[in-house]
């Protein structure tokens, strides 16, 4: 099973270490997530600038919220990452449920969903090179995987696993191993129901922080933080895992479930976090 690594979102400034070392680590795929309303770095252009840092690691969005995005412009965006990183983008996505992001977007928080199902198939078209339609053309560049770079849903009601089974390559689950289980099966059942062929692939996500105090303490206030909207934080911020056996006992679990990849997903700065990792997870 793969393991991917969620880099922290406080000081953008460190992010290339952070790429570069888990790029000579025993690590599959490096991650950010997207806010708008916050201070963290646009994943794009940031996953832009660590693709020239790295070789190999997967660029990958957990996940970027599309219906902020006009559609065309977003198609172009993507294709240009996945083709200048040599084929490494994956594009995680999903709607976003913070009123803040969608009011600074001019979006309807509302309709985020019937949005959503009306970009993808437009993405996929011109990521195919089709034209955009009316007195529009193709939208290059093609990306480097035919079709457009990996297409993953996140999300946790049925809308979002459908989205897996009409349009996507797979699901990125943010959730425990004690429920995660039954968001998997869903995902496949309905998958199977359309008619796909193969199995979608899984990616799991769980928060961590490991090193020294400062660095957890950090994890903890930083996670608390972005949180905070949710009325519970406290909630999340006991989930973060903050040791070495903690942390091999989710990546075992979430294996037995039949996940192909886990992102462990960090919120203190500290790069040194990337070589402790590696340590448990080579």
């Amino acid at each position: 099973m793969n393991i991917g690594l969620g880099l922290p979102i406080a000081d953008p400034a460190v992010l290339t270490d952070w790429a570069r070392r888990a790029d000579a680590g025993p690590f599959s795929t490096i991650g950010l997530l997207d806010r708008l309303v916050y201070d963290n770095p646009e994943p794009l252009v940031a996953l832009a600038v660590l693709a020239g840092a790295t070789t190999r690691v997967r660029l990958q969005t957990e996940v970027l919220l599309a219906p902020l995005r006009e559609t065309a412009l977003l198609a172009k965006q993507a294709a240009t990452l996945d083709r200048m990183s040599g084929g490494r983008l994956v594009l995680g996505i999903g709607v976003g449920g913070r009123p803040d992001d969608h009011a600074a977007s001019g979006t309807d928080l509302r309709t985020r969903g019937r949005r959503l199902d009306g970009q993808v198939p437009v993405l996929r078209r011109l990521w195919s090179g089709e034209p955009y339609g009316g007195e529009a053309g193709p939208v290059g560049p093609a990306p480097a995987r035919p079709g457009g770079p990996e297409l993953l849903f996140g999300g946790f009601k049925r809308p979002a696993l459908e989205r897996v089974a009409r349009w996507g390559d797979g699901f990125l689950a943010a959730a425990a191993p004690s429920w995660a289980g039954g968001l998997f099966d869903t995902v496949r059942t309905l998958w199977a129901e359309h008619g796909r062929a193969g199995a979608p692939r899984i990616v799991a996500q769980v928060n961590v922080a490991l090193g020294p105090a400062e660095v957890t303490d950090e994890a903890r206030a930083a996670i608390g933080d972005y949180y905070a909207f949710t009325g519970r934080p406290g909630f999340m911020v006991d989930g973060l895992l903050t040791d070495a056996a903690r942390i091999k006992d989710a990546i075992a679990r979430f294996a037995d479930l039949g996940a192909d990849e886990v992102m462990l997903y960090c919120y203190g700065r500290d790069a040194g976090q990337v070589d402790r990792i590696a340590d448990i997870v080579a």
